[in-house]
């Protein structure tokens, strides 16, 4: 859709896909949805993609496949790894290596944050991205830091996940949703729809 001029497009991927890595499936995750979509817009003629992750857990598998590019870049808001999974990456000082040093930003967030935190750190993320100048912003949509997940250690409302979409939605170019993490509770449908209304207002 996106490929075609549309300027907002939505993928309800089962299982999540932000774990798996080149060579290693991993954390429920076997096929890298969001890789794979920037990878393909790239072969259509995109010069430059940019990924959001906004799961509670640190997009591991993504961060590898880009992590020596400068055409794609990747933004994780996410929970502190110290202690939590993903334990083993997020940090903020991993920013990239090689052609792709600066290309890689983490913005973890300590248990607890609130809507204001985990909109502010998208917002930060999202002045990145638009420094970088983008074709395309691919968003790997976590709804796991609702305060009742099961999984979740943030306190963000259904309110939060409105205000992280506007702020996502304010990129001028196309935006393409691909569902990460989001656990068995009563909202996780209203915080899916009060996300895609307010990105599409």
């Amino acid at each position: 859709m996106i490929a075609s001029g549309e300027r907002r497009a939505y993928g309800l991927c089962r299982p999540p896909g932000h774990h798996a890595c080149t060579d290693m499936a991993w954390g429920f995750c076997y096929l890298n949805y969001i890789a794979t979509l920037a990878e393909s817009l790239r072969m259509q003629g995109a010069e430059h993609v940019a990924i959001l992750d906004i799961d509670i857990h640190h997009g591991n598998g993504t961060q590898q496949i880009f992590y020596y590019r400068p055409d794609v870049m990747t933004v994780s808001v996410h929970a502190d790894p110290d202690r939590f999974p993903i334990f083993f990456s997020g940090y903020a000082d991993e920013v990239g290596s090689g052609a792709g040093v600066g290309f890689n930003l983490n913005l973890p967030l300590k248990p607890g944050s609130d809507d204001s935190a985990f909109v502010d750190a998208i917002s930060v993320g999202m002045r990145k991205v638009r420094d970088f100048g983008p074709d395309v912003l691919l968003v790997s949509l976590g709804l796991d830091a609702y305060r009742a997940d099961p999984l979740s250690v943030f306190e963000v409302s259904t309110n939060g996940f409105r205000r992280a979409a506007e702020t996502i939605g304010s990129f001028d170019g196309p935006v393409a949703l691909s569902q990460e993490g989001g656990y068995p509770c009563s909202e996780l449908g209203d915080n899916l729809v009060a996300f895609l209304a307010a990105i599409d207002d």
